[in-house]
């Protein structure tokens, strides 16, 4: 190997090493599809609040169709509902909430979300 190589492998597994453990990918994912009234209103009611919320600081939204799901995810179970919203940490479904029945009930749903996120950090050591 030249020593360019050598130095710039060797660099970089000091950075690395350095740098300590990786922050866990938190994503809230919501699976919707066409045709769903509340998911409609979901969008309508809480997507332009959401993103300015700390919940979207802890768990960035995504939006995804109910069909188009990526097969690398790690899902608890088969998503039947939408809208569905699945908190995922590192490709890893920790817990989900189903449907849309209001801003009050959105928002309690991401309380315990929120909750279960900070007790799986709290057991994960790479945290």
């Amino acid at each position: 190997m030249p020593m360019n190589a050598a130095i710039t492998r060797l660099a970089a597994v000091l950075l690395l090493a350095i740098a300590g453990p990786t922050i866990a990918e938190t994503r809230l994912v919501m699976v919707e599809q066409d045709g769903c009234n509340y998911c409609a209103r979901w969008h309508d009611q809480i997507a332009p609040i959401y993103p300015r919320t700390d919940y979207a600081e802890a768990a960035p939204l995504r939006v995804m169709d109910i069909d188009d799901l990526p097969g690398d995810l790690a899902l608890e179970g088969r998503v039947v509902f939408t809208p569905t919203f699945l908190l995922i940490v590192d490709g890893a479904e920790i817990a989900r909430a189903e449907g849309y029945a209001g801003e009050e009930l959105f928002w309690m749903h991401m309380e315990l979300l929120r909750r279960r996120l900070a007790a799986h950090q709290s057991s994960d050591p790479t945290q």
